[in-house]
């Protein structure tokens, strides 16, 4: 008989329960879940990469709303649990939905412990915890100034890291005399502080908060010894604890954490909790490695086998910053039982220091060469005996026996029980018999069926250097990619079958490339819906289910849940009508921030969703439609004044700009699409750093191409020169047509003009005349479907999508 199952929260160890649960008793459980947060689970310890821009919120999605919809998953989005009524065994949440548990899972994760100092609840104090505390200081960031990070540890050091990579001036103020002390020694604690300002990232330890100083937003931060550092922004990294006040208003016992037994069994017999908040053995965890087993411990309670226990084990702990490699695990503070073995190499930047305790290692510290954490971390676990090894102990498993030993042959040597990811706990074995037994040939696949490096990553080498002892010259690395796991096919592929098959519609495509699943993921099913609308603009329907949420609502939602607004400016050029307009919706909707963007638009924030329509109709009888400011597709064109106002124009960049946007405004791309036109080489509109660039000089208009002004600063290279507006409007919209078509989703043009080659975008574009005709009028063709206002369609009633919420709609960004 299927019983009701309700998990309170979703984030990394339940969603991995729920894997574990589904393999093993499928169809025993209706599962519904309540999300705090409003959108799918997501892998927390890779928000620093999207806080530096390595990784892409979509990147990091562990379930799309295909695997709650495969699995009959109901999710409700950003609605928090406010009650457990135990007797009646049901749960309410905020927003006053009622549901019924034969079992309860509490994963209520933890909160961030912020220092109580005057100012701590001014504007511009955020935690480091989730994405909406990412998307803070990736706003922060865009605006420039000054960072300080308060403390220390692991999640301070990676947003200090990310946003100096997003061109802040970070300043880390950690209390105790070096960095990570709990996980490092002083010396290596100096190292990575040394490493970091290398960076330009300013570290000072020792240093105390007295105060967070501004009038009602940051502006600075005052020490205990009198020092004051400017701020724009401060993120408070100084620790966590278990969120557990749901279970203890419940009457559960509730100590640090939810207490449990090794069965993750809360102190009522219907209740488990586990990950962050849960505390087993008297010890709460923050790493996923022992959150993910409470998962599989849970997960086999509840599909009826009892055995499994929680037993706790050391994990290591890594820094998740590019360019730092660093490695901790267990004891290493000093006593007079013990003795260590170090190696110092201070030109290569290198430390190792190991803890011995009755010839057996109990601790390890490792930085700057981490490649045999694992072996040292399976002698630890294993309680092996080195005196024999001593002498060559710390130089690596390469080096045993007197000689170095080619790598290949070390990783051989591993036994089948050695430890490679300690993030899912997988072991050599594993990996071993499952590429062996199911034919896997890529990493992906690996990573899939094994879990092994799909969290951190940071055992990808090892991972990799397994795939090449176990197949050989069967493994590729630089092999295709596939899209996804629906299939093994890589993006170049299946645009290339789409068109030689014919194939018009998702399942169509899913049906005739043989994908793996029913419906499709997360990840492919945006890329085949944008392939499928560039390759047939006349005959595709744009799939809303397969757009993300901005997409779909023609807006941005923002970290309060609420919407921003951006109407297309032509050129960024504006008049009195336009601006009186956008001032009495200002008003009439009591809007609560208007902003000028980088690209020369006015961007209206803080809409609720109800009131967007009503906004749309009204800045629409101003004339104005969608600025699309969400869109994988054009964006903007910045230009500067030009010929007509400006004494050093050659050209009328503006007049250009305007033509160039009109002309281009609505169509789809791989990914965003941002434009300029400058008119003289002053380069005022900064052309020299847009995917596509204009900079206008007296002999005609030199077209640019692939600049970057992200986390990838990159200039523009020079397409070529030519003579009429005409002729640059041909180069430019066959181009971008080029790139539409052989781009792959969310590839942004420089990525790909680096992957086809420069040289072979001259010869189609530039040189061969009539090829670049050909993609002129293919652009031209597809514009007739899609030059449509999503604003006014939706005003109008034509587009009947409604604005209603859906337990599992969507890709890739919050839910609405």
């Amino acid at each position: 008989m299927t019983q009701r199952l309700v998990i309170i929260g979703n984030g990394m160890a339940p969603g991995r329960m729920l894997e574990h649960l589904f393999e093993q008793a499928p169809g025993a459980y209706e599962v519904t879940i309540f999300n705090a947060e409003p959108r799918v689970n997501y892998d927390r310890i890779m928000l620093s990469p999207v806080l530096s821009g390595e990784k892409t919120y979509e990147d990091i999605i562990i379930h799309g709303d295909a695997w709650y919809e495969a699995h009959g998953v109901t999710l409700y989005r950003g609605d928090r649990i406010v009650e457990i009524d135990r007797a009646k065994r049901t749960v309410t949440s905020q927003k006053g939905v009622v549901a019924d548990y034969d079992r309860l899972i509490i994963a209520t994760g933890s909160n961030p412990f912020i220092i109580p100092v005057p100012g701590k609840d001014l504007k511009g104090v955020v935690a480091y915890r989730d994405l909406d505390d990412v998307d803070a200081m990736l706003a922060a960031a865009e605006a420039g100034g000054d960072a300080i990070v308060i403390g220390g540890g692991l999640l301070g050091l990676e947003a200090a890291a990310g946003l100096k990579a997003r061109g802040m001036n970070v300043t880390v103020l950690h209390v105790m005399p070096s960095l990570m002390e709990r996980q490092l020694d002083p010396a290596a604690g100096y190292l990575l502080q040394k490493a970091l300002e290398d960076r330009g990232i300013h570290v000072l330890c020792k240093a105390n908060t007295k105060a967070i100083l501004g009038d009602g937003k940051v502006e600075a931060v005052e020490l205990e010894d009198g020092r004051i550092i400017p701020a724009s922004i401060v993120i408070m990294a100084v620790g966590i604890r278990p969120n557990v006040q749901l279970a203890k208003d419940a009457g559960l016992a509730v100590n640090r954490g939810i207490v449990v037994d090794d069965g993750m069994m809360t102190s009522d017999g219907h209740i488990m909790a586990l990950g962050e908040c849960a505390e087993v053995g008297g010890q709460v965890y923050g790493l996923v490695a022992p959150l993910y087993e409470m998962a599989r411990i849970a997960a086999s309670h509840l599909a009826g086998d009892k055995t499994p226990a929680f037993v706790h084990s050391d994990t290591p702990t890594k820094l998740k910053v590019t360019g730092i490699d660093l490695y901790s695990l267990g004891d290493f503070a000093e006593g007079p039982d013990r003795e260590e073995i170090v190696l110092r190499d201070a030109t290569a930047g290198i430390y190792k220091r190991l803890v011995i305790k009755e010839n057996r290692i109990i601790g390890t510290v490792l930085y700057g060469e981490t490649a045999d954490g694992a072996w040292f971390n399976d002698l630890k676990k294993k309680q092996t005996d080195i005196s024999e090894m001593r002498d060559t102990l710390i130089f690596g498993q390469a080096y045993q026996g007197g000689s170095p030993l080619d790598p290949m042959a070390a990783v051989a040597a591993l036994p089948d029980d050695a430890e490679i990811c300690g993030c899912n706990g997988v072991c050599k074995g594993k990996i071993t018999s499952t590429i062996t037994a199911k034919g896997l040939t890529s990493l992906d696949e690996v990573r899939a069926h094994t879990k092994a490096s799909a969290s951190c990553g940071s055992c990808t080498g090892l991972v990799e250097q397994l795939m090449t002892l176990t197949l050989g010259d069967k493994y590729n690395p630089a092999a295709v990619t596939p899209m996804c796991t629906c299939t093994e096919l890589g993006h170049d592929d299946v645009r290339r079958l789409i068109k030689a098959k014919g194939l018009k519609t998702i399942p169509a495509v899913m049906q005739e490339l043989e994908w793996k699943t029913s419906c499709g993921c997360a990840k492919c099913r945006p890329a085949l819906n944008y392939y499928l609308v560039c390759d047939w603009p006349d005959e595709y329907a744009d799939d809303y289910q397969s757009r993300y949420i901005n997409e779909r609502v023609h807006a941005n939602i923002q970290k309060d849940g609420t919407y921003s607004v951006v109407p297309r400016m032509w050129g960024g050029v504006t008049n009195a009508k336009e601006l009186r307009a956008i001032a009495d919706v200002v008003d009439k909707f009591q809007i609560p921030m208007v902003k000028v963007t980088g690209g020369q638009r006015i961007d209206l924030l803080g809409i609720e969703k109800e009131d967007l329509p009503a906004v749309w109709a009204d800045l629409g009888q101003a004339g104005f439609i969608s600025g699309q400011a969400y869109a994988k597709g054009l964006r903007t064109v910045k230009t500067c004044v030009g010929s007509d106002w400006c004494r050093f124009g050659t050209q009328d960049s503006t007049g250009l700009g305007i033509r160039i946007e009109k002309f281009m405004w609505g169509s789809w791309t791989p990914a965003k699409l941002k434009l300029a036109v400058s008119g003289c080489p002053r380069n005022c509109a900064e052309a020299t750093c847009k995917d596509i660039g204009v900079i206008c000089v007296d002999s005609g208009f030199e077209i640019h191409f692939a600049g970057a002004a992200g986390l990838d600063i990159k200039g523009t290279d020079v397409l070529g020169l030519v003579k009429t507006e005409d002729e640059a409007l041909e180069v430019i919209v066959a181009l971008t047509q080029m790139y539409r078509e052989q781009g792959r989703y969310l590839e942004r043009i420089y990525k790909w003009a680096k992957r086809v080659g420069h040289d072979e975008v001259r010869a189609q574009i530039l040189h061969d005349t009539e090829r670049r005709k050909a993609y002129y009028d293919r652009f031209v063709f597809s514009q007739q479907f899609a030059q449509v206002d999503p604003w006014s369609e939706r005003v109008s009633g034509k587009d009947k999508h409604e604005f209603k919420p859906m337990a599992s709609v969507g890709y890739g960004e919050a839910a609405e």
